[in-house]
């Protein structure tokens, strides 16, 4: 990512589409630099991985992986230290996906056809979020994109109600030992295993992080890190270190839980 250039990575499996928002982009953000182009969600993710661009433009509906599944996937890419996720823009021909949350700013949109003064408006937005990139306020806001994920699949997928997990089946010593998801402080990976922490207990299970954050209810469980869920009614408050990083304190548990510059958004104004 440069600071002077900003980047993208277009997904779109209409031609005609990907041509014309091509255009209109060049004619409201001359500066923007598109470095690749995708025709499906599994592209998109593998083009955001290799060039790393600072803004992905995800059609909704797309073959195989939608746009809505490859920005999951997106949002659970590994970064390094100096690193941001793309911010992530939403292609859609349709005005019910154009939802609350669009207008909030966890994400924006694009309606098909790709008209000038809505792009202009997206335009304005994208900038104003990747000068907040610079000033170091962070980029994703974490729970709050997680949550207008879980909206738009559902509304992709309509009469399919979501089911989150009630219990996680976890190993305490050599045991077995059901534990009420509402009981779990918060989750952290390793490269093997995922910690459970209760207040009163410590278990592992094999299930990475980002398959966690697709099962869990986003309104209870926020991620902070790539490798950190943390039930929001166990957060007694967030402070920063002699560093400048923002730590989350855990109410009946005394470990700190860093939060990553990619979920800096989440606790604007600390």
């Amino acid at each position: 990512m440069t600071q002077d250039a900003p980047t993208a990575v277009l997904a779109d499996d209409e031609r005609l589409m990907r041509e014309q928002l091509r255009a209109r982009l060049a004619e409201a953000w001359p500066e923007l630099k598109l470095l690749a182009e995708a025709r499906n969600g599994s592209e998109a993710v593998a083009l955001v991985a290799e060039h790393r661009p600072d803004i992905v433009f995800l059609d909704i509906r797309m073959p195989g992986l939608t746009g809505v599944e490859a920005a999951k996937q997106i949002a659970q890419m590994e970064v390094g230290p100096d690193e941001l996720l793309p911010e992530i823009v939403f292609i859609t021909a349709y005005d019910q996906y154009a939802v609350e949350a669009f207008e909030q700013g966890v994400a924006d949109y694009v309606l098909k056809p790709a008209e000038r003064e809505r792009l202009a408006v997206t335009v304005e937005r994208l900038k104003q979020r990747l000068a907040q990139r610079e000033a170091n306020d962070g980029g994703l806001a974490g729970a709050p994109l997680q949550q207008l994920l879980h909206k738009l699949s559902a509304q992709i997928n309509p009469g399919v109600p979501p089911k989150y997990l009630q219990w996680i089946q976890a190993s305490v010593g050599q045991a077995i030992q059901m534990i009420p998801v509402e009981d779990v402080l918060f989750f952290i990976s390793d490269e093997k295993y995922t910690r459970v922490q209760t207040a009163s207990l410590e278990a592992l299970i094999r299930k990475p992080i980002k398959e966690l954050v697709d099962e869990l209810d986003p309104e209870l469980f926020w991620q902070i890190h790539r490798s950190t869920l943390v039930n929001v009614k166990a957060i007694s408050g967030v402070t920063r270190d002699f560093r400048g990083r923002q730590i989350v304190a855990v109410k009946g548990h005394k470990e700190q839980l860093e939060v990553s510059r990619s979920y800096l958004g989440l606790f604007k104004g600390m």
